[in-house]
């Protein structure tokens, strides 16, 4: 039975400067009484760049669907602002990973950019004027809003990553989750998502990031999150981000984490540019 986070008051819970856009305190969850995820904790501030890593299997995307809420947890609990995730629901955006998604259900770029508003506007009211021009200028942000008319199973790989993280803007919410956005799209739609999430922190939001590219962490994320079921290492990627701690978690793989250990020494992080 999961833990009962603790008691704030009204002044607190109200308060983003109090309270961090996402705390996750022993954290397990468990798979047919299996554990994939157990002992996770911390905290992560308001307006960094947050890179997830970890080997294939380490729990990555199962950890974001925790903090959301889309699966059970076996024990620990998850705020956001200093509230449960389901009150929060309207100030935290969603990218899925691609894969997980039905591509040809009948519908155009537009029109799922627009259910990122279903949130604001509720399910029984139909999106006006405002809403729509909202979502065009979300297209405009990701290059996109040539193809808002064009049916989604029709784009590519990359136009469809762009066309999601377009629907997670027009949330406008103050935390994103984003499982694996670069994952498959090529190197232009990968230079528009470090665009705008260069721009999403320069707006003061908070952005936590699976990745699998080890030789951009340093580059993309003011924090890491190194993960292999266990929490290996949380905190600024400078500190974090180290040859020590990648051992630690991809353990017996030593030939890449070698390669990635070698670039690490020859480089300080420089933060997202």
């Amino acid at each position: 039975m999961s833990a009962n986070p603790p008691v704030r008051t009204p002044e607190d819970a109200h308060s983003s400067l109090v309270n961090p856009p996402l705390e996750v305190h022993d954290l397990t969850v468990a798979y047919h009484k299996r554990p994939v995820l157990w002992d996770i904790d911390f905290s992560i501030p308001k307006g960094v760049l947050v890179g997830v890593v970890g080997p294939n299997g380490a729990g990555k995307s199962t950890l974001i669907k925790a903090i959301l809420g889309m699966v059970p947890l076996a024990s620990g609990w998850v705020q956001t602002f200093g509230r449960p995730v389901k009150q929060m629901r309207q100030q935290i955006g969603y990218v899925p990973q691609r894969e997980s998604v039905d591509w040809d259900f009948p519908t155009n770029a537009l029109d799922v950019v627009l259910m990122g508003l279903y949130g604001k506007l509720g399910w029984f009211r139909r999106p006006g004027r405002a809403e729509r021009e909202r979502a065009h200028h979300c297209l405009e942000q990701v290059d996109m809003a040539d193809y808002a008319n064009r049916q989604i199973s029709q784009l590519s790989g990359g136009q469809q990553q762009r066309v999601f993280l377009a629907r997670a803007l027009a949330q406008h919410a103050d935390l994103y989750l984003m499982d694996e956005p670069f994952a498959g799209v090529d190197a232009a739609t990968e230079k528009a998502i470090v665009r705008i999430l260069s721009d999403l922190r320069s707006e003061g939001r908070t952005v936590i990031v699976v990745h699998h590219d080890l030789q951009t962490v340093n580059e993309y994320f003011d924090w890491c999150i190194l993960l292999n079921m266990r929490q290996i290492a949380v905190g600024p990627t400078a500190e974090m981000f180290t040859e020590e701690n990648l051992r630690r978690t991809y353990g017996g793989r030593l030939t890449i984490v070698s390669r990635i250990a070698d670039e690490v020494a020859k480089q300080a992080p420089r933060g997202l540019r």
